[in-house]
């Protein structure tokens, strides 16, 4: 394998590059567009998705999910290379990686596409076949060729320090804002991630406090309300770099995020001058309280009350999963209020007040219990169980001072929620991807370091190609949401591949390591831990393909 300043010079970069993926493009676009009028027709009746029908046609509905997700990752990755060449940034590793992704997805979406370990969806599930055009089946011949890998794996080992393995095509004042805390990753949080992990802590409020002074939960609060009013963009890159370093720190500024969303979009005027400011801060740590035990990702099922009692509201009722319960000020939490409802139009949403409590007795407050669920990854913040027993919550807390509108409400804070943990999988796959490179090159072989090997050096190269393009999809649909477009496909999207992306680094680095990666004294093994949740919240994988297969009949 080439590692020395040649490299450049013998990278098997295919002529007219962007010509090819140019031209292959609209066929699988086409391809799509016929998959889904094909099914367009089994699961509709009069213009609407005719619920049953579709339920049986899921394994078909989910296909086309991942389908439409492969081809508009396609489309963000020639648009990357395009803005690249247009500023003259477009050079070798950018080639190799745009040639080797269509290369790769083309093929997949030929012969199949995993949407798991054991489901793959293929064009026979959507009663289709494809006979690509000769663009097409130069790529899917030439573009991710084992001399591909090792000539993107070469100039991956020569990367003097860049923060990703390849231009991301953000612009100046993101890359300062990526280099800021990529550097506090670097400098704070790995060192003593893996220790939290393996002690299952708490992050240290000393990180917590730092972060906030760095502005972390006030990036895309409006400067009005005491933020910073910086994009969504901003939020991505941030959550990124933090996620690197431990997908726990990464995903503090999620709790923010969510309350934020939730005040913004359907608070009063007094609600987002009373929390805005305090959430920005970081004075005031939420906690987003949805999940029961018997309903999992069907929200409108259930269950915790809530009822008036004079000015006030009691709410009675268990809840599940709740991340950084113990120490927050303030839980959003969705209940049924109106009488004689079973669905989503009885629920509200709550702004209810608490006392931080520590680990060792993390509720105080009368009417409030739970205890925490011991979990493989994702420990920095804990997870909980949470018991409402005529707990009260201030009547100026009810969300926007109307009943009846906390499904709504929650709905709109969807599209942030799963744009941001796109972002936390990139920066956990990318935590993957350095862990197993850092690994094969100090592990030494038959006399010679692993990444000298094809098959280790393969895996490397993939990493990085899935990598930016779930980046790429991950920051258009930041791009679609600060330019105030609907974006939940695109969302939806991101977190469906990069959730899929961060599982599948963790699992190649992981074998990279061999057996010490089964040893809990290597970060790796947390890696992979922390990975693996990545599939399941915000939606697991199956549900978000159901909820895009929805939006692409729309």
């Amino acid at each position: 394998m080439p590692h020395d300043g040649q490299a450049m010079t013998q990278t098997p970069i295919l002529a007219d590059l962007r010509a090819l993926t140019a031209a292959a493009l609209p066929e699988v676009e086409a391809l799509f567009a016929q998959a889904r009028e094909g099914l367009r027709a089994h699961v509709t009746v009069a213009g609407k998705i005719n619920a049953p029908a579709l339920e049986a046609r899921q394994f078909q509905a989910h296909a086309l999910a991942w389908l439409a997700t492969y081809v508009e990752s396609l489309r963000q990755l020639g648009a990357w290379a395009d803005r690249l060449a247009t500023a003259d940034q477009f050079g070798a590793m950018e080639a190799l990686i745009l040639q080797i992704g269509y290369g790769e997805y083309l093929n997949q979406i030929a012969g199949g596409i995993p949407m798991s370990q054991g489901e793959i969806a293929r064009l026979s599930d959507l009663d289709l076949t494809w006979t690509p055009g000769p663009e097409a089946q130069r790529l899917m011949a030439d573009g991710n060729t084992p001399a591909a890998r090792d000539a993107l794996v070469a100039l991956m080992r020569d990367n003097q320090g860049r923060a990703t393995f390849g231009a991301s095509g953000l612009d100046e004042e993101l890359e300062m804002i990526r280099d800021q805390f990529r550097r506090y990753a670097d400098e704070k949080v790995i060192p003593v991630a893996h220790d939290w992990h393996l002690k299952d802590e708490l992050i240290p409020m000393e990180v917590i406090d730092e972060l906030a002074g760095m502005g972390v939960f006030g990036l895309t609060i409006p400067e009005a309300y005491g933020g910073f009013g910086l994009s969504k963009a901003s939020m991505v890159v941030v959550s990124e770099e933090l996620s690197r370093g431990y997908i726990g720190v990464g995903s503090l500024g999620t709790r923010t995020e969510i309350a934020a969303e939730l005040i913004l979009c359907g608070g009063t005027e007094e609600q987002k001058a009373k929390w805005l400011p305090g959430l920005a801060s970081g004075e005031i740590l939420p906690t987003a309280v949805f999940t029961e035990p018997n309903t999992g990702s069907d929200l409108g099922s259930l269950r915790t009350r809530a009822r008036k009692d004079g000015d006030d509201w009691v709410i009675n009722g268990n809840k599940t999963w709740i991340t950084h319960a113990a120490r927050t000020h303030v839980m959003t939490v969705l209940a049924r209020s109106v009488e004689g409802t079973s669905d989503y139009r009885g629920l509200s949403m709550f702004l209810a007040e608490k006392t931080p409590g520590t680990d060792e007795t993390p509720f105080v407050d009368p009417g409030l219990s739970g205890g925490e669920i011991e979990v493989l990854g994702y420990r920095g913040m804990k997870e909980y169980t949470v018991n409402f027993d005529d707990f009260r919550v201030k009547g100026d807390n009810l969300l926007g001072g109307v009943e009846g509108q906390g499904f709504k409400q929650l709905m709109q804070t969807f599209e942030s929620a799963r744009i941001q943990t796109a972002a936390r999988a990139i920066g956990v796959a990318q935590s993957a991807l350095e862990t197993g490179m850092q690994y094969a090159e100090d592990r030494k072989q038959f006399g010679k370091s692993l990444i000298e090997f094809p098959r280790v050096a393969g895996k490397l190269a993939m990493m990085a190609v899935e990598i930016m393009i779930a980046r790429q999809l991950t920051y258009f649909s930041a791009w679609q949401k600060d330019h105030d477009k609907r974006c939940d496909l695109e969302a939806g999207m991101a977190k469906l591949l990069g959730a899929r992306v961060a599982w599948a680094a963790a699992d190649n680095a992981l074998q990279i390591h061999g057996g010490n990666g089964f040893a809990l004294e290597y970060r790796i093994s947390r890696v992979l831990c922390d990975a693996r949740i990545l599939n399941i919240f915000e939606g697991a994988a199956e549900i978000q393909a159901q909820v895009i297969a929805r939006r692409l009949f729309d």
